[in-house]
């Protein structure tokens, strides 16, 4: 209790200023006591107002006091120094980086508690109390300690701004006021306070009404995230299942054909073998008669010839030679052909479903957005697709070159192998890929072609096979300048350049033509629904040496 009452009595004389303790302790007129050194820096930068004040209790001395130093306190203050007296409370907190600094101490100086915007200053605890005493300053506007107070003094005058000027939307001075804002619509700033904060109640309501609603989207998109990942969880398990299943199917039909190989394999094997001992005894028997009547033939006793020789002439019954039935071994060769066959069936019907299982993926879509459509040409390179045509659906007076992007129509037939997906009666070919999503591609042609994406199930023979002349392809026709579809066809104005840009948003149901030189500029909109993925493509109307090429975009 002693200590305690040692330290309540060493806070006495603590400076205000450095709150150390008082080194030459000085007492000022109004009676409060400070280090001579800090109360001597302090007027030493008032000096210039010519008006000197206390620190603590704001009383001003005209002219500045002479500063004598106290030797009692002095005394005082050397006696509790010998008793123990921290030099300062333990639960200081001086200003770090970041803080906001006490304006009134010196040297190392504390953290502001409040700052006032009457004065403008911040106050440590110590330094903050007049403002709690002295009448005048109790009226003095205290917020949280804040770095931003020289925002409340105008630039121009030094003065606190306390009007605000609607006519110009900022905070002024009382000299503003009076001069260049003179007869502008102002208020006080805490009237304009007072109904932005009416404002600030409505926006609030506002923005809490958004984030209740934005919550609740939140909400179901958590649900939607789960229903996704359960769907595709169960997609996934499913799918493994069936592919396990075709996986186990073709091993167990592998092994059918391998067991099925080795008993027909032993089955020809053994009647081969059975047919090869039989051979063999019979020649040996007769090897064995040739020896007998070779011997016969010497004898010189004409009695025991002609009775031997009936007997030893008379040939046992042939056994069936295989030499003149013997045919090339096809039987397993033909085997390998079937299995061969079954492959390419099965790949051609594995890589068709594979397309449409992949553009069912692809079409998946929760949220049913609706993009922008690009307008710029480096707007539509970025759903640049690279394609190549397929020659499997090549006519035959079509060559294809240049990697399979280029098309051009010749007056020889091409040798190209029979195919079930080539065109048989138009000069006309689609791609290899098929497209779904957003993609976009460029054609360079010359002469009259006409410029397509089909279904791969569009017609391989007869006029409803042409591109545009049924329900099944859509076409730009640079031959009459015009657009098909279903047979119907809608004329497109003025001469068509000899670059086109293709545009598809499939899910969208959006496939544009474009001509391309600096700017784009549309040729013709379509707005449908797509059932299947399209495949770009092109009918070379008969004119040799007409082409169209699928431009490399970077």
């Amino acid at each position: 209790m002693a200590q305690q009452g040692i330290q309540l009595d060493g806070e006495k004389f603590c400076c205000s200023i450095c709150l150390d303790l008082l080194k030459d302790p000085v007492t000022i007129p109004c009676g409060h006591s400070y280090c001579m050194s800090c109360i001597k820096s302090c007027w030493d930068e008032e000096d210039q107002k010519k008006i000197h004040s206390c620190p603590q209790c704001r009383q001003t001395f005209t002219p500045r006091p002479v500063l004598v130093k106290s030797t009692v306190f002095a005394e005082l203050v050397e006696e509790l120094k010998k008793t123990g007296l921290q030099a300062a409370p333990p639960d200081r907190c001086y200003a770090g980086p970041g803080d906001v600094a006490c304006d009134f101490c010196t040297g190392r100086k504390l953290k502001a508690l409040k700052s006032c915007l009457v004065c403008p200053a911040s106050y440590c605890e110590q330094h903050l109390q007049p403002h709690y005493d002295v009448a005048p300053l109790k009226k003095h506007k205290l917020v949280k300690a804040t770095m931003k107070l020289q925002e409340n003094i105008c630039s121009r005058h030094d003065e606190v701004m306390k009007i605000f000027c609607r006519t110009d939307q900022q905070f002024i001075c009382y000299l503003c006021f009076m001069d260049e804002h003179k007869g502008h619509d102002t208020v006080s700033a805490a009237a304009e306070r007072t109904e932005r904060q009416k404002e600030l109640g409505v926006s609030q309501q506002k923005i809490q009404k958004r984030i209740q609603d934005r919550e609740k989207d939140v909400k179901v998109l958590q649900q939607e995230v789960k229903a996704i990942n359960l769907s595709a969880d169960k997609a996934v398990e499913h799918s493994e299942k069936i592919f396990t299943e075709l996986v186990r199917l073709i091993k167990k039909r592998s092994s059918d054909v391998k067991e099925q190989t080795r008993s027909r394999q032993k089955a020809e094997a053994s009647r081969a073998e059975e047919l090869q001992e039989k051979l063999k005894q019979e020649i040996a028997e007769l090897r064995r008669k040739d020896a007998e009547l070779e011997q016969l033939s010497h004898t010189e006793d004409h009695t025991h010839f002609l009775h031997n020789y009936p007997s030893l002439s008379r040939l046992s019954e042939s056994t069936d030679s295989p030499s003149t039935n013997i045919r090339p071994l096809h039987y397993f060769e033909d085997v390998t052909a079937a299995v061969s066959e079954a492959r390419d069936k099965l790949q051609g019907v594995l890589t068709e479903e594979w397309t449409k299982i992949s553009w069912t993926v692809t079409e998946v879509d929760v949220l049913l957005s609706q993009p922008r459509e690009p307008k710029t040409r480096a707007e539509f390179l970025q759903y640049s697709r690279q394609i190549t045509l397929d020659p499997n659906t090549a006519h035959t007076l079509l060559s294809l070159s240049e990697g399979n992007r280029k098309a051009t129509c010749m007056t020889e037939k091409q040798l190209y192998s029979s195919h079930p997906d080539r065109f048989a009666d138009k000069q006309q070919v689609l791609s290899r890929e098929g497209l779904t999503g957003r993609c976009y591609w460029e054609v360079e042609r010359s002469g009259g072609i006409s410029i397509a994406v089909a279904y791969k199930d569009v017609g391989r023979t007869g006029n409803r096979s042409v591109f545009g002349y049924n329900d099944k392809s859509w076409a730009l026709d640079y031959f009459y300048n015009q657009f098909i579809h279903n047979n119907i066809e809608t004329p497109i104005p003025g001469p068509l350049s000899s670059r086109v840009g293709v545009y598809l948003d499939h899910r969208a149901g959006i496939l544009s033509f474009y001509s391309v030189s600096e700017t784009m500029t549309l040729l013709h909109r379509v707005q449908t629904t797509f059932t299947q993925p399209l495949y770009p493509g092109f009918w070379l109307n008969g004119c040799t040496g007409d082409t169209a090429e699928l431009c490399k975009l970077k």
